[in-house]
This record gives C-alpha cells, structure tokens and sequence, in this order.
C-alpha cells in the first residue's frame, strides 16, 4: 500500500516540505532508507543521515533546520518520534485490516460471532464458542468447545485455546501460545507410580492483555487459573494451574510460575526467573532476571539472587562474593604464619 507526502502530513497534522505527491510503500531507519521509504529523525545523534539517506520522506521536529542540501522530503510535525509512532500504529491497523472467512475452516454451528471477523484458512472454531466484534482469527488456530471471545482481540497463527477459555476484550495472543492445556498434576500411587489429576478447571483472560509466541498458560485443576486485565506476558513463559497474575504485572521470557501461586498487581519481573509454587507475591514487586523466588514477598520488595534476597542485601553480599578467591588466599597466608609461630 502507498501512501504519499501529503496523505502522512494529513494523518499526523503536519506540514510537507518537498515533494508532497512523492510516494512511499515502506517503513526503514533513516540510515537505511531507500527510495519508497519513510523514516523519521528524532534523535539529535542521527543527524548526519538526514544528509545521506535515500527515504523519500522523513518525518522531523518543527523546529529542525538543514544545514545542507537534503534530498528527502520531509513532514515538519510537534514531536516527530510520537509522530512516527502514531504511524507505525496506524500502519499495523491498515496492514492487519482483515474481514471474511476464508476456506477451508470448520465453524460449529453452534458457534456464535460478531461483526468484522477475519478468520484464516485451516482454522476450527468448536461447539458454542462465542467470538466479539472485530476480532482477528489468523490461520491454523484451534478454538475448543465453550470459549469466549471478546471484541477486538487477535489471534496469531497456530495458537491453541483448549476448551471453555474465557478471553477478554482488547487481548492479542502471539503464534504458537497455548491457553488451557493441562496443567502438570499428578499424584504417586503405592507403586510410586505418577497417576494423572484430572484438570477440570479453565483459564481466565481479563482485558488488554498480551500473550506472547509460545507461551503457555494452564488450565486450573479447579476453578481458574487467571490473568487479569492489563497484563503483558513475554514469549516462551509457562504459566502452571490455578496461578493468578495480578493488573498490569509484566512478565520477560523464559520465567517459569508454579502452581498456585499469587502474583499482585504492578509486579515487574525479569527474564528466567522461577517462582516456586503456593506463593504470594505482593503488589509492585520487582525481581531481577535470573532470579529464584521460593518464599512469600511481600509489597514493593526488589530481589535478585538465587535464593532469591533483597536487592540491596544481594550487592552487598556480591562485594564479598567476588572476593572469595582473595579472602581464601588471606585466611591461608594467616594460618600458615600461626602454625609456623
């Protein structure tokens, strides 16, 4: 799709300067643009490729001024780094504006869904699902019996939601997610033999939340495991039954949180870090990456470590880590010298 000087300066209320019927089809950085492309200047360090770029449009503060000749042309707006992002969102909604059914699918008949559906080829929709209004279904996508949909929500390709999810509105759930399998319960018998738990419980997904590509989100044994509103969970993060995570909590890939755990609300934790099971973890936590969290933490702690410590306690603890090797080497010298005394 091409859009032209005059159309971008429109959708950002700026004003061109150069050409404004010259064409672009294409986003780059402004040290790579090419012919066709747009890119922006926001960053007073890249203002030497506004010289040497070959974008055709490059969008600028209102206040920037050449000092040599330039061949793009730009759009003069208030804040050109909100202007482009403004842009990249509009983009993504053009890009991603798709309506219709397309074949083969399997729709239930039961099922039941709103106005402006896309759902991709090879997708299956199961009994009494029931799917909002401009939700995007991409191809390959399994929906299982009596889940909810809301509105506005994207499914990416391949993802899985097992049966009788419930999806808020305003959700996106990455390629390769799976919502409701299992969780990992089972229970040794007197051979010592591990015998399945069933997992009658489902997953619950408040609104504005974001999954990640392949992250993994349990059903509960019972009653629900729950991610509440305004949640964003990084790729590759498994989270175990019945695991509640509290509003506008983020998450960095590769963490792990076992079963029935408590995540408040505001917590920030880091990539790698593994949360063992029946916790509490309080309101506007932060841990650092790596971290192994094995006990209750209460509100507005900061940990790092594995066994996990306070922040401030762990850089403390870590001056005396590194010097190990020294202080071994002084405590040797000591003893030496004592036992020749």
């Amino acid at each position: 799709m091409k859009f032209t000087a005059s159309q971008i300066a429109g959708i950002l209320e700026g004003d061109v300067d150069g050409n404004p019927d010259v064409e672009v089809s294409r986003l780059a950085k402004i040290e790579e643009g090419t012919k066709g492309s747009l890119t922006f200047l926001a960053n007073p360090k890249y203002t030497q490729f506004i010289y040497t770029t070959n974008a055709s449009i490059t969008i600028v503060n209102k206040d920037f001024s050449p000092e040599n000749h330039l061949s793009t042309t730009l759009i003069r707006v208030d804040d050109a780094y909100k202007a482009f992002s403004k842009l990249l969102e509009y983009y993504n909604q053009v890009k991603m504006n798709k309506i219709g059914i397309e074949q083969p699918v399997f729709i239930s008949d039961s099922a039941k869904y709103g106005e402006n559906l896309y759902l991709g080829a090879f997708s299956y929709v199961g009994e009494n699902v029931t799917i909002g209004n401009n939700t995007k279904i991409y191809p390959n996508v399994y929906i299982g019996d009596n889940v909810t949909i809301g509105n506005n929500v994207i499914v990416f390709a391949g993802s899985k939601i097992y049966s009788d999810t419930s999806i808020g509105n305003n959700c996106t759930i990455h390629s390769g997610a799976i919502v409701g399998a299992d969780g990992f319960g089972f229970t040794p018998n007197e051979k010592g033999e591990y015998v399945k738990v069933p997992q009658t419980g489902n997953v619950i997904i408040e609104d504005n939340v974001d999954i990640g590509a392949g992250t993994t989100i349990d059903r509960a044994t019972l009653g629900s495991t729950i991610i509440k509103k305004g949640v964003k969970l990084d790729n590759q993060i498994q989270i175990a039954h019945n695991v509640e995570i509290g509003e506008n909590t983020v998450i960095a890939a590769q963490s792990g949180v076992a079963g029935s755990t408590k995540i408040g609300k505001n917590c920030m934790i880091g990539g790698q870090v593994g949360i063992v099971g029946h916790l509490t973890i309080g309101n506007n936590v932060r841990i650092q990456a790596q971290s192994g969290i094995g006990r209750n933490v209460k509100d507005n702690e900061t940990l790092q470590g594995s066994p996990a410590l306070n922040y401030g306690d762990y850089n403390k603890s870590y001056v005396y880590f590194k010097n190990l090797p020294k202080l071994v080497d002084r405590i040797n010298s000591i003893e030496k010298k004592t036992n020749n005394d």
